[in-house]
């Protein structure tokens, strides 16, 4: 894994697969966190990154935190930013984050479809006979995940045992949050042709007054599926602005055993199109 950035004044704390975490002294409960053009998939990060994508993945959870009316971990100091990283960071309040991924599915795609065709559920939410892969759903699921340290496969579990995990009322908590996000989430991306398939959110309390307060990334091509509509609707269900590309080219090429195999030059380029793709048709800019 690449080594994290030396930012003067800052404490490098953490590395995560794609983030960069930072401490300061003059930023008392507050974090740095810095998105990194590092890319993963199947629990591995993967060689080479794609150029650029730390400040696409910033630039978009920025604009999702902006439009979504809800208590988010962005401080209000973020005009400290250091230069040389600041397209690519945000200045966070420190929360009290919950072991739980709170995923949402509008259509059933990835791990959901797979555990689907076992049990025809999802996270013990029974789903009707029938259904493809791709297919949308008769209403968005919450689907939750464990969150595992780092180097482990999250687990999908049920959200009975997210309250064994967190107690019963933070579960319903995340949950309604969730679904709720998402379904704005939906509506605005289904204003700009761009179908939101699925999500996951990562929530904490704040430590001053225990408010619920939205987390991490939000939104971006790493968190999400994002599918275009009108290919969608002719059938076509491949169209995806996420890794997706870099997901099936590992599946053709690589047996899941050992190190991955190093990224063609030309996957590289494509990701990092449907990225700044993505960016362009959700904001207009």
């Amino acid at each position: 894994m690449t080594e994290a950035t030396v930012l003067p004044g800052w404490t490098h704390a953490y590395s995560g697969k794609v983030r960069d975490l930072y401490t300061s002294e003059e930023h008392p409960g507050e974090v740095l966190m810095v998105a990194s053009d590092r890319v993963s998939a199947f629990d591995h990060v993967l060689e080479p990154g794609i150029p650029g994508k730390g400040e696409l993945l910033t630039t978009l959870s920025t604009w999702w935190f902006a439009q979504l009316d809800v208590p988010n971990h962005l401080a209000a100091s973020s005009a400290d930013l250091p230069p040389s990283v600041a397209k690519r960071s945000m200045l966070a309040k420190t929360l009290d984050m919950y072991p739980v991924e709170c995923v949402v599915r509008g259509y059933l795609s990835g791990s959901g479809w797979l555990e689907y065709q076992r049990s025809q559920s999802v996270c013990g939410v029974a789903l009707p006979a029938g259904l493809s892969d791709g297919d949308r759903l008769p209403e968005p699921i919450y689907t939750p995940a464990w969150k595992a340290p780092m180097g482990e496969h999250d687990e999908n579990i049920t959200f009975e045992r997210t309250v064994e995990l967190v107690g019963a009322e933070v579960a319903a908590a995340l949950r309604d949050a969730s679904l709720d996000i998402f379904t704005r989430a939906s509506a605005i991306a289904e204003a700009r042709g761009i179908i939101l398939a699925d999500t996951k959110f990562e929530f904490g309390a704040d430590p001053a007054t225990g408010e619920l307060t939205l987390g991490d990334e939000v939104l971006t091509s790493d968190s999400s599926r994002f599918w275009d509509a009108a290919l969608y609707g002719t059938g076509e269900r491949t169209a995806s602005f996420d890794k997706q590309i870099v997901r099936n080219w590992l599946k053709a090429n690589w047996d899941q055993t050992g190190e991955p195999p190093v990224l063609p030059q030309d996957i590289v380029e494509q990701t990092a199109a449907r990225y700044r793709e993505l960016i362009e048709r959700l904001t207009g800019e």
